[in-house]
């Protein structure tokens, strides 16, 4: 875990790095709304393996094999699992509980 100035900020050089961040000055892609990684009230995990899926797109796209979540090793996080009982035992959100989309890395204090 490096903190994302390594990556020059960059959260997709950070992700391809599988690199697990939390603050992250930075825009929701696509919008001009703050992410809440910027306020520290979100963290994304084992980023490539536990990839966003927005309509078949996979985020990072290199992490594309790991979509499939019947893989098996302990960097991927599933519902119900240590991880996830973790985060949910303060409050926070996973994003692999969305309906869409499907955001495994990312859990949140406010589910967004």
């Amino acid at each position: 875990m490096r903190v994302v100035d390594v990556f020059g900020g960059s959260d997709e050089r950070s992700m391809l790095a599988d690199n697990t961040s939390a603050f992250n000055c930075r825009r929701v892609r696509g919008t001009t709304s703050w992410s809440e990684h910027s306020y520290g009230l979100a963290v994304d995990i084992n980023p490539f393996e536990n990839p966003e899926v927005v309509n078949g797109a996979i985020d990072p796209p290199a992490a594309a094999a790991w979509a499939d979540r019947s893989r098996h090793t302990p960097a991927v996080i599933r519902h119900g699992d240590a991880v996830w009982r973790a985060f949910i035992s303060v409050g926070w959100k996973w994003g692999g509980d969305w309906t869409s989309p499907k955001d495994y890395q990312h859990f949140s204090a406010n589910g967004r």
